[in-house]
């Protein structure tokens, strides 16, 4: 199961981890990826977004933004898949 997301970001790459809710300024959802980098997600769908799914998203990274959860950078989802 997944989702392709509309728009394009910067170049392209996939990132594979578990999907986290994390409460903090309202809450948001990030992925941690299989190798502990946290990211914050843009975009993506209601069935991307349940905590503790594994998923290999396809996306770009705005590394020079920050999102309000200040985790780390800002993954723009394009497209995903169950891991």
């Amino acid at each position: 199961m997944g989702g392709r997301m509309a728009g394009k970001g910067k170049s392209m790459s996939k990132y594979t981890g578990t999907i986290k809710k994390n409460d903090l300024s309202g809450g948001f959802w990030e992925l941690v990826s299989d190798s502990g980098d946290r990211y914050q997600l843009e975009g993506g769908d209601a069935k991307l977004q349940v905590e503790g799914n594994q998923v290999t998203i396809e996306g770009s990274v705005q590394s020079s933004s920050m999102g309000i959860g200040m985790v780390g950078s800002i993954l723009k989802v394009d497209s995903w898949t169950s891991s």
